[in-house]
């Protein structure tokens, strides 16, 4: 991580410099303020695009998995494990094309959420498994119906794991390549995965430019990882306590 920010600050002359440097000799932000006029390399406008991928992803993949995993943990019913196992064979063969979807946002959100919809569903499965029967039924008494005894007494219980799923989601999307070079082809609306992709061209990279994007794109990840671990540890292992 060091040596990445240190070559986004360095010149293309110096990156290469033997023996090298662990510190720029002249500060170079070029790498970072010149990418806001480079038109279809916008690195900020790709910072955004990553932004509204991931977000839409996440609440895509919470929403559906949380109500998905309490069925699968709560009711028991034919096929259901089978149902389970669905959630981690789902192909994508969702024609984006035909829906009109193709070279637009909703294409690589919708896709990105079919994996992090089979991981909420498998972590919350078990939290919602674990809780004991009888605090359902003592908020029936109290005058709820199943589904307000699921949000006010049930989502609240859950609310570690619905974070780390939330996340994952977010990290799962944040990161995609595949899926957003195959169905985006306009390059003002690629995430900066993308971008960074751009800059590792067939007969050279421009290395400064590249550990600038990079380090961008760090950001947030390692922001997550920093305020959220708290999260993520109790969610991940209160998570797995029942198979």
């Amino acid at each position: 991580l060091y040596w990445t920010l240190v070559t986004s600050l360095k010149t293309e002359q110096e990156i290469f410099q033997i023996p090298p440097t662990l510190w720029p000799n002249v500060l170079n932000t070029e790498s970072y303020t010149a990418q806001l006029d480079h038109g279809d390399f916008n690195m900020f406008r790709s910072f955004g695009n990553s932004l509204m991928i991931s977000i839409g992803a996440t609440l895509i993949s919470v929403v559906l998995a949380v109500p998905a995993s309490y069925g699968i943990a709560k009711y028991r019913f034919r096929f259901r494990k089978g149902v389970l196992l669905t959630f981690l064979l789902t192909p994508m063969f969702l024609m984006f094309n035909n829906l009109h979807l193709y070279n637009t946002w909703w294409a690589p959100i919708l896709a990105d959420a079919t994996i992090g919809i089979p991981f909420s569903v498998l972590i919350l499965k078990n939290y919602f498994a674990s809780i004991p029967k009888e605090m359902e039924e003592a908020a029936y008494i109290d005058g709820c119906n199943k589904f307000t005894s699921f949000l006010r007494i049930l989502v609240p219980i859950a609310k570690p794991g619905i974070i780390v799923c939330a996340i994952f989601s977010f990290l799962y999307a944040w990161g995609d390549l595949a899926y957003s070079m195959t169905f985006i082809l306009d390059q003002t609306n690629r995430p900066i995965t993308a971008g960074i992709y751009n800059f590792m061209g067939q007969y050279g990279t421009k290395w400064s430019y590249l550990t600038a994007y990079a380090i961008v794109t760090i950001l947030p990840v390692a922001l997550i990882f920093i305020f959220m671990q708290k999260y993520i540890i109790s969610g991940m292992t209160n998570g797995a306590v029942k198979g």
